[in-house]
């Protein structure tokens, strides 16, 4: 199924909580507190594929997320970050945001653009210890990642385009000069969607 335009909701990843421990060992005199931090979320990245030439992926699924990341531990250990998630869309797709606003232009293969940013990991308690608070028993929560909706258009590039009136032969045309296979019949509409040969 061609398509040339679908909407979609995209949600930065969640950045992992920072972790509350302390450093308790029998011979080590100094101890403290030692919770790592959380892991940043991930992004979501729209790239240009030329192996794609459609926005069918995007007909039916309408919400992306990429994975939050990873909660920190004890001994000063940070969470790892969540990975990012790519979106593949065809050269020539233009990327515009819920009020209208210009986002991206993706019209080189393998052009990419940072759609929605993970959120920040929060702090473990390690980071919060101070001469006059040596034994913090709070870290922070992560922050959430970005969440937009976004539209996307494909512009159809093309070296002639065929025009007419109803019923005057575009289809038969095209189907006799290229190896597209369009619908032909001898009623008006017949050709409801582009044909690229």
């Amino acid at each position: 199924m061609f398509l040339d335009e679908a909407t979609i909701s995209v949600l930065g990843g969640y950045g992992g909580k920072g972790c509350v421990s302390y450093r308790r060992e029998k011979y080590v005199p100094r101890g403290g507190p030692n919770g790592g931090d959380g892991g940043d979320g991930g992004n979501v990245i729209l790239i240009a594929d030329e192996n794609t030439d459609t926005l069918s992926d995007y007909a039916s699924d309408k919400r992306f997320g990429a994975p939050k990341g990873k909660m920190g531990l004890g001994k000063n250990m940070n969470g790892r970050g969540g990975e990012d998630l790519l979106l593949k869309v065809p050269p020539g797709t233009v990327v515009t945001g819920e009020n209208g606003e210009h986002l991206a232009d993706l019209s080189v293969n393998g052009q990419k653009v940072v759609i929605a940013h993970g959120g920040k990991g929060g702090f473990g308690n390690s980071h919060f210890k101070s001469s006059v608070r040596q034994k913090p028993d709070f870290a922070e929560l992560g922050e959430p990642g970005e969440e937009k909706i976004i539209k996307l258009e494909l512009k159809l590039v093309a070296d002639v385009g065929i025009i007419g009136y109803p019923s005057v032969g575009k289809s038969t045309l095209i189907s006799v000069i290229s190896s597209a296979k369009p619908k032909i019949a001898d009623y008006p509409f017949t050709t409801l969607v582009p044909n690229l040969g």
